[in-house]
């Protein structure tokens, strides 16, 4: 196979390099080498990541070793996978063997995992090669991948403002062609909320669906692996790649059904749609122009909307924060510098060390989420906080089941506003959880959700349209955003 230029290989694969689907299909077809589209990425990386910061760990040598035995395989005729040859970025708090993986924390700086968890396993299977790690909020605390040991993550579209958090890294990364396809967590929307501020697609998957297996717990009962990429169809093939039954994790479900063709077919005529006013109500003047034009595009498809509001709306938030502090509590309670982790260079008794290991060890979130989290499981609260959150999120969970008898989707901004500047943070930080507002009702609930691009703002700055679907209905939101982001194509 001849070698080609770097900017024969860009208008080969058309969009600056980033339709993960297109690549795959040129790689299998030989059009491209596995070798010639790593390059272009790992040469994207050398340019960019410096100021974006996007990689915590890049996995280099083994990825040129994976792309050999990939071309290989592909050269002999052999099944390479639905994402033969492609770059998969994958966020820091996924266990991978060999590899540093650090959870973006002092704390687990030097950790060495000695096996992979399960969707890494299962992206390797389809053919995806593994470039690294990205870089987040530490243990997945936050909503801008700026309380990062190793530094914050900076937006592509403008360097000065947040990537969007916790997964941050990974949406950077796709962004900036530093990646064709990348891995997240979302535990109250940290996939889709980077994959609005950085204009890329972002999945969360009903819970259940992918594998907890291997994925450092920030709270276990909120916790879904994701995917970001560029377009509609290569986050859902990846997505489709990254969901499978696995007996280790307890919460996996074996439900095979997943996409079929006709998620592809843009039509979404007939498709009943509810739209989240009181929400809508909250956000920018520019944000609410792009969700109110996507709404009129969908309406002119054939698709029907209604404006509603969400009863228990005001709810949401306090439940949410009430039960993953308490279990990130529990969940952090391991990291005590004996088993692994960090610990104290100088510590005169073993309550000490405790006591130095999770201080020097953990940055200050962290420590402000264990510390309420210990707050709601303690004895006198935990009836008081904890078991009434348990009872709201059942309240507010039955109000969405209702909801979705009646609507194929429920749509919506996924962030009030656009990225951030990074240096304009809230002193109170209890305000800066209110980034969540439009995101945590479906990890309440266990729904799939996703962020898809619908417009930029008057800087520039992309916008994320939201939408969210009844359990293991990914097929209803990912055929209206596929037929939406070819609309909004058309028109541009």
């Amino acid at each position: 196979m001849k070698e080609k230029g770097k900017n024969e290989i860009i208008c080969i694969m058309g969009d600056r390099g980033k339709n993960a689907v297109r690549t795959a299909e040129m790689i299998r077809e030989k059009e491209l080498s596995v070798r010639e589209v790593l390059d272009l990425v790992y040469e994207n990386i050398r340019l960019k990541d410096g100021e974006l910061n996007c990689y915590i760990t890049q996995d280099k040598e083994n990825a040129y070793k994976a792309a050999e035995a990939m071309q290989k395989r592909i050269d002999a005729g052999e099944d390479a996978g639905k994402l033969a040859g492609v770059p998969v970025a994958v966020k820091d708090n996924f266990c991978t063997k060999a590899l540093r993986t650090t959870c973006a924390s002092k704390m687990l700086e030097s950790y060495i995992p000695p096996y992979d968890a399960a969707v890494v396993t299962n992206i390797k299977k389809a053919g995806g090669i593994i470039t690294g790690k990205t870089n987040m909020d530490e243990f997945a605390f936050g909503s801008r991948s700026d309380i990062s040991y190793f530094g914050p993550v900076r937006n592509p579209a403008d360097i000065r403002r947040s990537a969007g958090g916790s997964s941050g890294g990974s949406a950077a990364a796709v962004a900036a062609g530093e990646a064709l396809i990348a891995l997240g967590t979302d535990t109250g929307g940290s996939v889709r909320l980077p994959a609005s501020h950085c204009g890329v697609v972002g999945i969360k998957p009903t819970y259940g669906r992918a594998s907890r297996y291997g994925l450092i717990a920030y709270a276990s009962s909120f916790d879904q692996a994701g995917v970001m990429a560029a377009d509609v169809e290569s986050a859902a093939i990846a997505l489709e790649c990254l969901c499978s039954y696995d007996p280790k994790d307890a919460t996996s479900l074996n439900r095979p059904d997943m996409l079929g063709t006709e998620v592809y077919d843009g039509r979404v005529k007939g498709m009943r749609i509810g739209l989240c006013e009181d929400v809508l109500e909250k956000c920018d003047a520019g944000v609410a122009a792009a969700v109110n034009k996507a709404v009129q595009e969908l309406e002119g498809a054939g698709a029907y909307v209604e404006t509603l509001s969400i009863k228990n709306r005001e709810y949401e938030l306090p439940a949410y924060y009430a039960l993953v502090s308490a279990e990130a509590s529990s969940n952090l309670e391991r990291y005590d510098g004996v088993k692994y982790g960090y610990r104290s260079a100088e510590y005169t008794g073993l309550e000490d060390m405790y006591l130095r290991s999770r201080t020097e060890g953990f940055g200050e979130e962290v420590k402000r989420r264990i510390m309420l989290g210990s707050f709601v499981l303690s004895a006198g609260y935990y009836d008081d906080i904890y078991l009434r959150a348990m009872k709201v999120r059942k309240l507010i969970t039955r109000e969405y089941d209702e909801l979705f008898k009646g609507y194929d989707l429920l749509i919506g901004p996924v962030s009030t506003e656009t990225a951030p500047l990074l240096n304009e943070k809230d002193e109170d930080p209890v305000k800066e959880w209110y980034k969540d507002l439009c995101t945590v009702s479906a990890n309440l609930g266990g729904y799939p959700a996703m962020s898809l691009p619908c417009g930029c703002d008057g800087r520039g700055m992309p916008i994320g349209l939201h939408l969210m679907s009844g359990r293991f209905r990914e097929n209803n939101m990912i055929k209206a955003a596929y037929a939406l982001e070819r609309i909004l194509s058309e028109a541009e």
